[in-house]
């Protein structure tokens, strides 16, 4: 016990985010690790002394900046939603009775690869389609819209969705089966049925503002699309902005919505320090003798939270220091508003963290959709397609691959260095102020760059 409380407070002090758990790092460095490190964080670094030389107004301007591209039509949102409710229940049929491999059973591949790994990718590319993809909507409108329409009191603000987000991380992080299909069917029946007696309690736009984490987490991400529709009904206009210009004119979150973007990053940050030889070690487990997950639901449990709340110490630091060395007075919207500037880094490392068991779950999910249930069918001819786990392997692949999570990681950083300048321009009104502001700020990103891209390079597991 004393070895976990050790490493519950070491981790606390040494939060960053973790990557590609699930990417089988089996690749051999192009680079000695240490010139990746340095000059991912001298880029940061960088980044955040050229914003001296650069007037506010332009960096204001830039994010303000949008192109007209044409005038665009959408469906209402319950009519994809139609297709999407018969699909969930499909995957929860198949969940029950078909395959217990949860390589050909379609609802693990369903809910982990294209729900959890590529929609909000597809959602920072696209902008917000979860208002039509969610299942809910279709089901509330078919029953008539039934409510008490109670009222959401303030003070709940995002916890609801919080609670939710950490149960959902903990399932797949500390839980013992997280992907075998009868479990998940059942956890996955048991969310969708909440959220629809939270939907009839407090009316369908609160619910899913407030308590429908995947909503709200899909949402945040869409602010980074450079797609961005206006207007209303069928009248709308198409633009395209600056990456993430959208988080330069968002309003402050209450304490509630700054958990729930910690514990976003805490959750893919311990996603992949959980497998690495270091935490093993600190845990006192030996990687070469992997006891399970059920022999580690104690210190898995402990640092799943100590990750949420050392991560939550560092930038609240950071944040009232940089308040004070700005002569400010009001920390907590200053980070209200600054926990906004961290979305970039959030989906950088999702998507560098997932990378590579994305390239070869969505060929499992491909071939899984012929044959939902293990029968034999083919229904989309798909059935006998191999699978090709060599496409992240090999030099060159290994060379893309590295490749791509580190400008990921990197240009993730740089973005919300700018995006952070940005809203202290918002909050403290001068330059000086908002150059000040950052500093302590700028410090935690670099340390952040640093001990992410040796993570990204640290041996796993798996």
């Amino acid at each position: 016990m004393t070895r976990v409380l050790a490493a519950f407070s070491l981790f606390c002090l040494m939060t960053a985010y973790a990557l590609a758990h699930a990417s089988e790092r089996g690749h051999v460095l192009l680079l000695p690790t240490h010139l990746y490190l340095w000059g991912g964080a001298l880029t940061v670094g960088a980044s955040f002394l050229m914003l001296l030389a650069l007037p506010p107004q332009v960096l204001t301007k830039v994010f303000a900046h949008k192109l007209h591209i044409s005038d665009i039509s959408t469906l209402p949102p319950w009519v994809i939603s139609v297709l999407s409710l018969p699909l969930l229940i499909i995957g929860l049929a198949a969940g029950w009775f078909g395959s217990r491999d949860p390589l050909a059973n379609p609802l693990p591949l369903l809910i982990w690869t294209l729900l959890w790994l590529s929609l909000p990718l597809l959602h920072a590319l696209v902008g917000d389609i979860w208002n039509w993809l969610n299942p809910w909507t279709a089901l509330w409108r078919a029953i008539g819209k039934p409510g008490l329409n109670l009222r959401l009191p303030r003070w709940v603000g995002y916890w609801p969705a919080t609670l939710f987000l950490y149960c959902f991380a903990w399932l797949e992080l500390v839980y013992p089966a997280p992907d075998d299909p009868r479990h998940l069917a059942m956890f996955t029946a048991a969310y969708f049925v909440l959220t629809m007696a939270g939907i009839f309690a407090f009316g369908h736009r609160r619910w899913m503002a407030r308590g429908e984490f995947l909503g709200i987490f899909f949402r945040t991400a869409a602010r980074l699309s450079p797609l961005a529709s206006t207007g209303i009904g069928r009248g709308k206009k198409l633009s395209l902005t600056m990456p993430g210009g959208r988080l330069s004119r968002v309003h402050p979150l209450p304490l509630s919505g700054i958990a729930f973007v910690l514990l976003l990053i805490a959750y893919i940050s311990f996603d992949g320090f959980m497998k690495t030889f270091t935490w093993l070690h600190m845990i006192g487990t030996n990687p070469l003798l992997y006891p399970g997950r059920t022999a580690l639901l104690l210190p898995n449990s402990l640092g799943l939270s100590g990750a949420w709340a050392g991560f939550a110490m560092c930038f609240l630091a950071a944040v009232y220091a940089g308040d004070r060395m700005a002569d400010g007075r009001a920390p907590m919207r200053a980070a209200g508003l600054l926990i906004w500037a961290l979305i970039p880094i959030a989906l950088a490392y999702h998507f560098s963290h997932y990378l590579v068991v994305m390239l070869v779950n969505l060929q499992y999910a491909f071939v899984a959709a012929s044959d939902p249930f293990a029968t034999g069918l083919n229904l989309f001819g798909t059935a006998d397609y191999h699978v090709r786990a060599g496409v992240v392997l090999g030099a060159h692949a290994a060379q893309l691959i590295w490749n791509a999570q580190a400008i990921a990681i990197v240009g993730g950083h740089v973005l919300a260095v700018a995006l952070a300048h940005a809203l202290a321009l918002r909050h403290y009104g001068t330059a000086a102020r908002a150059f000040r502001s950052q500093v302590p700020m700028a410090v935690l990103m670099i340390f952040y760059t640093l001990l992410g891209l040796w993570l990204l390079s640290s041996p796993t597991t798996g």
